[in-house]
């Protein structure tokens, strides 16, 4: 099935620019010019992706992501942010809302490419380890759902990749770099605070069901889930 793909830029001719490179992917594409005609797009159609300008009028790129992600509707869509703020902070800040990758202007059309394959495929649930019953959760790769007491823990798609991976290995300690490999891809560049980003925005959603304290800091190495305290 052909993958469908969101452009939210103000600017015509980068959203032009964008489509354009989206649709020569192979992937069907469809645009909005604003925060409004975005929401508009996606009550006709939930897309597959959503590529996200920083820079949008009224209600910045930023807030829209954060919306997107508390969204029952939205929260699991793989977001790229695009801008040409490239500093490490406002990077730290668009995967604080809830962005998968960001993208910094200027940006060839082949690189835009591969971060749409590479987030597109990232989102997929793993074959591996379908089902997974640990410390009070169940995950379900296949239904892409998380469970705990008897109800559904609703996170996006990196923190339940990230979760993924740490309960199909529980017990083993990785590195910050080992996550960014395993999880993001080893073609992906993020700074490896990424990984504390998204270890807080974790523990966030599973606090509430006292599953938590099932990821723990290993001091000099990096993290681990475990039941053992």
């Amino acid at each position: 099935m052909v993958k469908d793909i969101l452009v939210v830029e103000d600017e015509a001719s980068i959203r032009e620019m964008v489509s354009f490179t989206v649709g020569q992917g192979g992937f069907q594409v469809r645009q909005a010019g604003d925060a409004p005609e975005a929401h508009d797009r996606i009550a006709e159609q939930v897309p597959d992706l959503i590529i996200l300008d920083w820079m949008l009028p009224g209600v910045s790129g930023v807030e829209f992501a954060r919306g997107l992600k508390k969204s029952d509707l939205t929260r699991r869509v793989p977001i790229i942010m695009l801008t040409a703020r490239g500093e490490e902070s406002d990077r730290l800040l668009g995967f604080e809302a809830g962005a998968d990758d960001y993208v910094t202007k200027p940006f060839s059309p082949r690189e835009l490419t591969a971060r749409i394959k590479a987030v597109l495929r990232r989102s997929l649930p793993d074959a591996e380890e379908e089902r997974i019953e640990l410390g009070g959760l169940i995950l379900d790769a296949a239904s892409h759902r998380v469970r705990a007491g008897g109800e559904e823990v609703h996170m996006g798609p990196t923190e339940f990749r990230l979760l993924h991976f740490l309960m199909a290995h529980a017990e083993r300690a990785f590195s910050r770099e080992q996550l960014l490999d395993r999880v993001w891809g080893v073609n992906v560049y993020v700074e490896d605070r990424t990984v504390d980003v998204y270890i807080r925005r974790l523990r966030k959603v599973l606090a509430p069901f006292g599953c938590d304290r099932l990821i723990q800091t290993v001091r000099g190495v990096g993290y681990r889930l475990s039941t053992q305290h």
